[in-house]
């Protein structure tokens, strides 16, 4: 199947969300005092604002005109799908026993968390990062032991001479996020190499969470996944990927844990089974449907788009003095530096929640680095970023 020989995604479509009992748009008020209905702009909740592919619509539309809803059982053509795709689109090559299916990714991240560390123990975070992570290992009674990443030519990078002395000893597992969130960095090979390196001389489990591996905006570094680059790592490795970020049906609550090694993969069968966890219904057949040729060319569309809304975005932050937009090689989540103005977070804070209208993710739950900074989801629509741009320059118009 060619490039073109599907409907072209319109991404422009204004799709109105509220009052679907979707976070992102229905919960903005609560968490912000951002009333949709007063114009209020929702681009905190990582989700986007448009359609699936077609071919996933499909699938639900299939499952629902069969009107019965029982028990799902062995799916060979959702393991096939997400085989090929890894293939295809990284050069990963994934047998289909590797293949555990949680609740999604935060799911997955706690089913590592519980599997392999014990109450006490500590795992390793390079801050600042998803704050799901932080969420879920502190829930568990464990201990977060930060490497706080250090920026450089106005981008992340890792700082093993300034994390040596960081470890006390508790540490089990590190947790990465490759692609990086926020702040959009793809990680090198031979960054790769190292986290690996890492966790194979303190033997630390290490968990590469690759949600967003398929969201690499154009003229970006390559992604790597480490399980392919750093193939001696199996032993301690698990490998996080998801349709749901990519083809935006975060909904399904869906997500896979691709493990190699068959100790490791056995110990978290066994919590899979001790907890009850197996997939639902609809989840199963979207993935099938989205990892697909058609679902390649939709993420092809997808992630010019995205690069065009970062290109007005980017310009529209860089016009406000003080304010520093961090280059995003991958990810839709802007992250941007408010350090150049002198305000308090607060300040920051009430400018764009009461006078700009907009709903964004406060830095300081990122961890530590993350304080100056606020993060903005810019899948929606280019009038919406064009919008928020705009109200942006008008909240911050004081310091022209």
């Amino acid at each position: 199947m060619n490039q073109h020989s599907h409907p072209r995604p319109d991404f422009d479509e204004i799709i109105d969300r509220v009052g679907t009992r979707c976070s992102k748009w229905d919960d903005m008020q609560a968490a912000y005092g951002v009333a949709p209905d007063e114009g209020g702009l929702a681009m905190w909740v990582a989700d986007m604002d448009f359609r699936p592919p077609a071919a996933v619509q499909r699938a639900v539309e299939d499952v629902a005109a069969h009107g019965v809803y029982g028990y799902p059982g062995a799916n060979r053509p959702y393991l096939d799908a997400i085989r090929w795709w890894m293939e295809n689109r990284h050069g990963w090559t994934v047998e289909p026993e590797w293949i555990l299916t949680a609740h999604g990714l935060v799911n997955g991240t706690a089913l590592c968390v519980d599997t392999f560390t014990a109450p006490g123990d500590a795992v390793v975070l390079m801050t600042p990062v998803y704050h799901g992570f932080a969420r879920v290992i502190r829930a568990a009674g464990r201990g977060i032991t930060e490497f706080p990443l250090v920026v450089e030519d106005g981008e992340y990078r890792m700082d093993w001479e300034g994390w040596a002395g960081l470890m006390t000893g508790r540490e089990r597992m590190l947790v990465l996020c490759s692609p990086h969130n926020p702040g959009g960095r793809v990680w090198s090979e031979a960054e790769l190499r190292q986290v690996a390196e890492f966790c194979a001389a303190h033997d630390l489990i290490l968990v590469s969470d690759e949600i967003h591996h398929d969201l690499v905006l154009p003229g970006s570094p390559r992604h790597h996944v480490l399980a392919r680059l750093v193939p001696e790592a199996a032993p301690r490795l698990v490998t996080l990927t998801a349709a749901t970020k990519t083809f935006n049906i975060a909904g399904a609550h869906i997500g896979n844990l691709i493990v190699a090694d068959p100790d490791l993969r056995r110990r978290l069968s066994q919590r899979f089974m001790a907890l009850g966890i197996s997939p639902g219904l609809f989840g199963l057949n979207m993935v099938a449907a989205a990892y697909s040729p058609e679902g390649a060319a939709w993420v092809d569309d997808l992630v010019a788009y995205l690069d065009g809304n970062r290109q007005v975005f980017d310009r529209g932050i860089a016009a406000i003095p003080g304010l520093r937009s961090m280059p995003l090689q991958a990810t839709y989540l802007a992250w941007v530096d408010f350090a150049g103005t002198g305000m308090a977070p607060a300040e920051i804070e009430r400018r764009i929640a009461h006078d700009a209208r907009i709903a964004a993710s406060g830095g300081a739950s990122f961890g530590t680095g993350g304080e100056s900074f606020v993060r903005f989801n810019l899948a929606t629509t280019r009038a919406r970023v064009e919008a928020a741009v705009e109200r942006m320059n008008r909240a911050f118009g004081d310091l022209q």
